[in-house]
This record gives structure tokens, C-alpha cells and sequence, in this order.
């Protein structure tokens, strides 16, 4: 692989409340200084701002542990739409507008040969959301675009020519954004079962009783909703979330552009983050 020359490091801090580590720029340089890295991504920490939604920071660690992993392996399968760099000649190679950049970059990455990692030292602060539905339009757009992406890049889940590369994919973004149909599925047996089984009628009971406290979180006013009734309202609005990008994808609905959402400035500590400075939605940087 040839040395890196040139990159482009693109971050969406400056239209969001977003903030970046001093010292992540530095250390996404220093990744892509890597033999076969192409693509060096930020890693998000999830912060508070108010009450937010507190199953949200645990979604958010989980999905950079997984990163972890595949980092060890053989690189993550999409970077952090927060901030991430890579390489300019990859990046130069076209990416239709109805796709998610981020995503594509890591597969735009393997398809010439580099890998794409998840960079620990270059931390990203993420306010939590505070509005569920602020939240699921977020999602809906966001998983439609990254279904749009995974169907332009299919190729890339063929395992007799990448590999465990596919397997990862197929894993990590596939076997996901299936899992509410599953769930569906799941619940329609469950449902069939009911009246002729005691335990289906008892999990039954259990997964309405679930359902209600979700409705109740979701319609509570303003975001003060009981912690518990808003990782209910999460858990359900994401998977219903999952649902309607499908839907969107499938029927060839318009995604819209990328968009921030809004969220609250977080009050980082000190250590979090001891100054703030200026930061460009797409800077060309050369060494």
C-alpha cells in the first residue's frame, strides 16, 4: 500500500452540538499512517445533557465494542458519521447522493484493498437525544440511506470472494436491520399460542404489559418520562424505526439528505474536554 499523502477528514461538529476531542484529529492521522488503512473512524462516547435517554449511552458503547472487535479482525464494516478521515483517493471515487457516506466509505475502502479501523484515542462527545421522535426520524433516515448503501454494494456479501469480511457485514448490518421482522414473526406465534398455552400466555402478558409501557413513555409530555418507560419507548420506537426505513427503501421513497439532530450542548468536564475549537464539515488536509 502507498503511504498516505493526502485524506480528508470529515465531521458534522460545526452543525451540531457534537464536540471533538483536541487530540482526535492527531490520532485519526496517526491510523492512517498504518500499512492497508484506509479509512481511520472517531469513537463515539455517548454524554449527558439534561435527562436524555440514558439506553441510548448503553447502545452507543455496545456499537463501539463491536467496532473493537472488528478493528482486531479485519476492520470495521462503516465509520462514525461524527467524524472520521480517509484516504483522498478513496474518497474521490464516486458515491451517489441517496447513500450514506459514512457507511460507504468503509466498503468503498475494501473494495480497493484497505481496511477501515475504529480509532480509540480520537473520542467524539454525542449528547444524548432528548426527543424520542426527534430520535426515530433520525433513525428511519439514517438505516434507509445505510440499506440503500448495502444494496449498491452487495457485492460485498459474497463470502467466496471477501471472505469473513462478508460474514462481518452480513452480521453486523444485515442480521440487525432483519431482527424486528423476527420479531413480528416471533410475536405472531406467540399470539397463535396464547389461548392454548399457559407459558405463551404468560410471555404474552408480558411482552403487552412491555408494549403499553413503551405507548405510555412515547405519548408522556415533554421528555420528563420515568427512566424505565423511556428505554421502553426506545427499544420499541427503534425497531419500529428498523420497520419503516424498510419500507421507505423497498418502495423507492426519497430519503432525505443528511440532517443534524438536535441535540443539547453537553457540559463536559475538564478532562472530557478543556477547550473548544473551530472544526470544518470537510477539510482537506496534505502532509
Amino acid at each position: 500500500m502507498p503511504p498516505c499523502r493526502s485524506f480528508m477528514v470529515r465531521s458534522s461538529s460545526t452543525r451540531t452540538s457534537v464536540r471533538v476531542h483536541p487530540g482526535a484529529l492527531k490520532a485519526l492521522v496517526r491510523a492512517l499512517e498504518a500499512p492497508g488503512v484506509g479509512v481511520a473512524s472517531a469513537r463515539d462516547v455517548s454524554v449527558a445533557a439534561g435527562q436524555g435517554n440514558s439506553a441510548e449511552a448503553g447502545y452507543v458503547g455496545y456499537e463501539m465494542w463491536v467496532r473493537a472487535l472488528e478493528t482486531a479482525a479485519l476492520g470495521i464494516v462503516g465509520a462514525s458519521g461524527c467524524l472520521y478521515a480517509i484516504r483522498a483517493d478513496i474518497h474521490r471515487h464516486p458515491v451517489p447522493e441517496a447513500l450514506s457516506r459514512d457507511f460507504a466509505s468503509a466498503l468503498t475502502a475494501r473494495e480497493l484493498g484497505y481496511r477501515a479501523v475504529s480509532v480509540p484515542d480520537a473520542v467524539c462527545f454525542v449528547p444524548h437525544t432528548p426527543s424520542l421522535r426527534e430520535e426515530y426520524r433520525r433513525k428511519v433516515r439514517t438505516i434507509a440511506r445505510g440499506l440503500n448503501t448495502l444494496a449498491y454494494k452487495r457485492h460485498l456479501l459474497n463470502p467466496w470472494r471477501y471472505g469473513a469480511f462478508a460474514w462481518m457485514l452480513l452480521s453486523h448490518k444485515v442480521c440487525r436491520w432483519i431482527l424486528p421482522w423476527t420479531g413480528l414473526a416471533a410475536l405472531a406465534a406467540l399470539g397463535t399460542l396464547a389461548g392454548r398455552n399457559l407459558w405463551a400466555g404468560v410471555m404474552g402478558a408480558g411482552v403487552a404489559l412491555g408494549l403499553l409501557g413503551a405507548l405510555v413513555g412515547w405519548c408522556w409530555p415533554g421528555d420528563g418520562a420515568p427512566r424505565l418507560l423511556r428505554a421502553f419507548a426506545l427499544g420499541v420506537a427503534g425497531n419500529v424505526a428498523v420497520l419503516h426505513a424498510w419500507v421507505r427503501a423497498a418502495t423507492g421513497r426519497k430519503t432525505p439528505s443528511w440532517a443534524p439532530t438536535r441535540r443539547p450542548s453537553p457540559a463536559l468536564t475538564r478532562s472530557q474536554h478543556h477547550r473548544e475549537r473551530p472544526q470544518h464539515d470537510l477539510e482537506v488536509l496534505q502532509r
